[in-house]
């Protein structure tokens, strides 16, 4: 804890439009006051009235993000994990669902018994009470950034941002700091950065009652000093409180451009915070060597929401930090199980050196992922299924090699004979659907001889889960017997965690989601050894190639010494 022993607070709002990083922009000004020395925590509001997004379609949400205790929550909470490396629990995300339920809750046992509920106080002090829960934790942290989602204007963001304005006047402006992201158009046309929106921007949330210290401005280039001058002008910022946040090749790069740009040491000096130089010297290896790999590999990512990457958007950046860890880039090409479905696996696999099937619900794009991990299968290509990935992995074994062939899922064939995949015995009387899967960290215990345990190094590991259906034990007897390794298990339940093949370079099928613990500086032990399992496929086959060309050549001269 710094010298004054009290926590900061810094609040993250975003204006014109959604989808500007308001995320990403939390977790960089995390990095920077992390490089300083500081204890960081980071929340974020949601301003849906769904509990959590746990029961919302990918195609409006994106991906669910799940966190060490269970909670299912807003994929920013990745961000803030990724770029922290700190375990973020349920109360880093708070939504309107949740804080109505609360004071509703509260009302119904009579704690509010005389009074009239009100969206102030009872709401907007819920909301305050949940920013003060996350700061002190069980150790007080040095700094707390509230990320409020939406943007300035929605009638869903307003009790937040009244939450904001009482929170700041009663804590005082040397404890907070506000932060709004904003868009600074480039007209082609006229050739102008038009600052228009930025300003109407400020005006709607000066008239909430809160006046920005600093402006990060989303930009597609370098703003001038006039345009700076001129939004500080109007927004009534100090220039250099106006921040350049431009498109950049890589979201990893965005802290060092925060430094450059001087908002460490303005929101040091603005929050009476110790005046230390940042040490970001790893962060600027990171940059370096995304930017310059040695080599690039080619890997498939096979899914059914594959026209929304952000459905997968833990795992696209689990590729990159295991790229990082492999000094290479990986070029993932995106094939959707629905066309494999209908064309079959040839056509879009043969030009990859690895493939990944995504995890998932419900039976649309099923049979597609179940031929895909039997093309992986029988072509010794490098294979990753996560959660629905690894159960397509059992059912083609099952189907293919054990001779089941109706083998299913119990979860896409109620009727099947064989149900090599099933409901957990904990999830047969659940009717409600929200919350009730198996959520949350969980351990397994590896096998020794197995790709899991070289890749992790150790015998027992904790993974996060997402899911209602298991590998059915009944037919573990005759999957072991004809080559399923089953190279990771509960050690409470039994259940299966983890699935490997004998004689294949690399298959590994995991029932929890991995993608979930991968860190920018640190990547996922199976990310990592996928992607170079993946590369020394690669490099088989080129090997392969060019004696295939040399002998092809060879041939061709003789053939042609033998006309002369």
């Amino acid at each position: 804890m710094h010298k004054s022993g009290k926590t900061k607070y810094i609040f993250v709002t975003g204006g014109v439009v959604s989808s500007l990083g308001k995320g990403v922009a939390a977790a960089s000004i995390g990095v920077l006051l992390q490089a300083r020395g500081l204890r960081v925590t980071i929340l974020k509001f949601d301003p849906y009235i769904n509990v959590d997004p746990g029961t919302m379609s990918p195609f409006q949400h994106g991906e669910v993000y799940v966190t060490d205790d269970g909670a299912e929550t807003d994929l920013d909470l990745g961000h803030y994990e990724r770029f922290l490396d700190v375990n973020m629990s349920r109360k880093n995300n708070a939504t309107t669902g949740q804080i109505y339920y609360e004071v509703i809750t509260r009302e119904r046992r009579g704690d509010y018994l005389g009074k009239t509920v009100q969206v102030i106080p009872h709401i907007t002090n819920e909301i305050k009470r949940r920013i003060y829960a996350v700061a002190r934790d069980d150790q007080p942290y040095d700094v707390a950034i509230v990320e409020v989602g939406g943007t300035v204007g929605d009638i869903e963001s307003l009790p937040f941002l009244e939450a904001i304005r009482q929170f700041c006047l009663e804590e005082g402006p040397q404890n907070t700091f506000n932060i709004h992201l904003t868009l600074v158009p480039y007209i082609k046309a006229s050739g102008e950065m038009k600052t228009k929106p930025t300003q109407h921007s400020v005006m709607r949330l000066r008239e909430i009652g809160l006046q920005p210290n600093a402006l990060l401005c989303r930009c597609e280039r370098p703003m001038e000093k006039e345009v700076r001058e001129k939004i500080g002008l109007f927004c009534n910022v100090p220039p250099d409180h106006v921040i350049e946040a431009r498109d950049l090749p890589t979201i990893y790069q965005i802290p060092l451009v925060f430094e450059e740009e001087g908002l460490g040491d303005i929101l040091v000096e603005n929050l009476g915070l110790p005046k230390v130089k940042p040490d970001l010297a790893e962060w600027k290896k990171l940059v370096k060597r995304i930017q310059s790999p040695s080599r690039e590999v080619p890997i498939a990512i096979c899914g059914k929401y594959v026209n929304l990457k952000d459905s997968y958007k833990s795992i696209i950046e689990a590729f990159t930090h295991a790229g990082v860890a492999n000094n290479a880039h990986v070029r993932l090409k995106w094939v959707d199980a629905e066309d494999v479905e209908r064309d079959g696996p040839e056509r879009y696999f043969e030009d990859v050196a690895g493939i990944l099937v995504c995890p998932g619900f419900g039976s649309r794009g099923v049979e597609g992922k179940i031929q895909v991990a039997g093309y992986a299968r029988e072509n010794q290509i490098p294979y990753f299924g996560i959660c629905l990935g690894m159960q397509c992995a059992v059912i083609d074994f099952a189907r293919n090699v054990c001779g089941l062939e109706d083998a299913n899922s119990s979860e896409f064939d109620e009727d099947t004979p064989h149900p090599v995949i099933d409901l957990m015995e904990t999830q047969i009387d659940v009717s409600q659907m929200g919350g009730t899967m198996r959520l949350g960290a969980y351990a397994c215990d590896l096998n020794r001889n197995s790709h899991a345990y070289r890749a992790y190094g150790q015998e027992t590991v904790y993974e996060r889960h997402r899911h209602r259906y298991e590998v059915n034990n009944e037919y573990l007897s005759l999957l072991k017997k004809k080559g399923l390794v089953i190279a990771g298990v509960n050690p409470d339940t039994g259940l299966v965690e983890i699935v490997e093949l004998k004689d294949h370079p690399w298959f590994v099928g995991v029932q929890f989601h991995p993608e979930l613990k991968s860190r920018a500086l640190r990547a996922h032990p199976l990310f990592r050894e996928f992607v170079r399992a993946a590369i020394e496929w690669q490099n088989r086959r080129e090997k392969a190639d060019r004696r295939d060309g040399e002998k092809s050549g060879a041939e061709a001269k003789t053939f042609a010494n033998k006309r002369r």
